[in-house]
């Protein structure tokens, strides 16, 4: 990965985006249906692209819209949709669109009733917030979010009656189904003007930020944090939290400042992440410079993407945590002071995620529920409670309440920055002095990510591999003890390879955007043997493709 020699410092005028322009071309460009790059591609995450590349446009959002009114109908869903926004530029004129074809098929829809910017563990409360209880008129949700992405971005996510990220089954249909209305020229979209579908009947007001700040006493312990006077310096990135932050501050009482409380469709006051992009990647030491250059002013800095669904975390002792050894640290502190929760409750991580994790769950005495990469495999576990905390490697987590119910079904952001607040108010001590007292306990890993070059045909057939297809039998010099295509925690497929020792383990799994897999690795052994493994997985990898 060639790091730009701008990265970590200040955006320059050259970098930021035109806002009218990208606006306008989200109203004048239409999609070619038969161009893939302009088709609507559903994933977990919903449907990304920007404007300026006729990716994420009126078209796109008409179409997607109306195949949720027809999925959700297909489902029995018929209560409300709760629907929120952030703070890319695109996010207002999609929300529009998608208010008037709710409206226009009778779906009655919350938004804001501050008409304020609404995170995404906001909207994941609030569905599971009219839900608990009921058998019938089941709520849902739209985020309309790009996440971390560039400003030029526009995103727009499906979030089912559970809470969560929708499944790859709910993702396909509509896609497909938007794809269909897109291709017989938008004629089966119901829409009525916005102004119309503003002052319907069907559009009501929603306090998202009350509802959540509220009942965040439910998951954290603000009360230890009150009472230790914890120094914080949270900043939104310029993202939906904005006004989050200042209402958890003020209305518990905590010594809190919002580093940075504005909001701006550039993102002009952003540092440029790794290669050179404005984005705002809140695990990135390149877009959190600014933050990590403050970091002697707080007891902890925190920092959250455009839809508060991710966290950073930054020590005066570390910097900028890697997410894994956060992710580890909150792990062994939630399942020490939580005495509420479920005895059989267990812990939740993606495959790419550290083994320090499974560690710290040996320890523990706790079941290890190891799944693919996506958050949607957390959320059944999370919904019934048998699973105490899920988090990936990119930042993103949730865990459960105090009590050992459900609090969010889709990343939190806010209560992983507020737990490492409490870490530090019950403990004494940073999460960072923590981890360096699980490195103690347990060995440090090295861990990486890196990308090799794959052609579309190597990417299929490594999505598509069998272990019996892998015929090496050491990697770095230790003998190999597993290899996976399936996920151990559910046996879902990985779409790629997971190769485990002793002391090591590789995966490796086709990019979905570019002609490049990509190898994490971790070693218990040091960056030395960490070398190794990543230069031997390109062998194993590259014989298992041969055949």
């Amino acid at each position: 990965m060639s790091v730009d020699p701008r990265a970590g410092k200040p955006a320059a005028p050259s970098d930021l985006i035109d806002v009218p322009r990208v606006i306008s071309r989200y109203y004048t460009e239409h999609p070619d249906p038969a161009v893939v790059g302009e088709r609507v591609a559903f994933g977990t995450s919903g449907h990304r692209g920007s404007s300026l590349k006729t990716a994420f446009n009126e078209d796109h959002i008409a179409a997607t819209s109306q195949a949720i009114v027809e999925y959700r109908k297909a489902q029995g869903t018929d209560g409300p949709l709760f629907l929120g926004r952030d703070t890319h530029a695109l996010s207002e004129p999609a929300m529009i669109t998608a208010l008037e074809v709710f409206a226009a098929n009778d779906v009655t829809t919350l938004i804001d009733s501050r008409d304020g910017y609404t995170p995404t563990p906001a909207v994941s409360r609030a569905i599971l917030a009219h839900n608990r209880g009921r058998t019938s008129g089941l709520a849902d949700g739209v985020v309309v979010t790009p996440s971390h992405n560039p400003p030029a971005d526009g995103g727009f996510k499906y979030n089912p009656p559970n809470g969560g990220p929708a499944d790859t089954d709910a993702t396909k249909w509509i896609q497909d189904r938007a794809n269909a209305i897109i291709a017989a020229g938008l004629k089966e979209v119901r829409r009525v003007p916005a102004t119309r579908a503003r002052t319907s009947a069907q559009v009501t007001g929603y306090d998202f930020l009350d509802g959540y700040v509220s009942a965040l006493p439910e998951v954290i312990d603000l009360e230890a944090i009150r009472s230790a006077g914890v120094r914080i310096g949270a900043d939104p990135l310029g993202g939906a939290s904005v006004a989050y932050w200042g209402a958890i501050g003020e209305r518990h009482g905590l010594d809190l400042t919002v580093v940075n409380p504005h909001v701006d469709p550039t993102f002009g006051f952003m540092t440029l992440d790794w290669d050179g992009k404005i984005r705002m990647d809140c695990s990135s030491p390149y877009a959190m410079a600014s933050l990590i250059a403050q970091k002697d002013k707080y007891q902890l800095a925190t920092g959250n993407d455009a839809d508060a669904d991710r966290h950073g975390i930054v020590t005066p002792d570390a910097g900028l945590m890697n997410p894994n050894h956060y992710l580890a640290v909150a792990i062994s502190y939630l399942f020490a002071h939580r005495p509420d929760w479920p005895g059989g409750a267990a812990i939740g991580k993606t495959l790419v995620s550290s083994s320090m994790i499974d560690r710290v769950a040996g320890d523990l005495g706790r079941h290890l529920d190891e799944v693919p990469v996506g958050f949607k495999w957390f959320v059944p576990g999370l919904l019934d409670g048998s699973i105490g905390f899920g988090g990936e490697e990119s930042a993103g987590a949730s865990f459960l309440r105090r009590d050992g119910s459900a609090w969010t079904t889709d990343k939190d952001g806010l209560i992983l920055d507020l737990l490492a607040s409490e870490i530090i108010a019950v403990t004494g001590r940073t999460p960072s002095e923590h981890y360096r007292d699980l490195v103690g306990k347990f060995g440090e890993p090295a861990y990486a990510r890196i990308d090799a070059p794959a052609t579309r045909e190597e990417k299929a057939i490594l999505a598509a591999l069998s272990p019996a297809q892998v015929t090496a039998t050491s990697l770095a010099g230790e003998e190999i003890t597993s290899v996976l295509t399936t996920a151990p925690g559910n046996g879902a497929a990985i779409g790629g390879l997971k190769v485990v020792t002793e002391n090591g383990w590789f995966a490796a799994r086709p990019s979905g955007t570019e002609d490049v897999y990509k190898i994490y690795a971790e070693s218990f052994q040091g960056p030395e043997h960490l070398a190794r493994i990543q230069e031997e997985a390109r062998g194993v990898v590259s014989a298992a493709l041969k055949g």
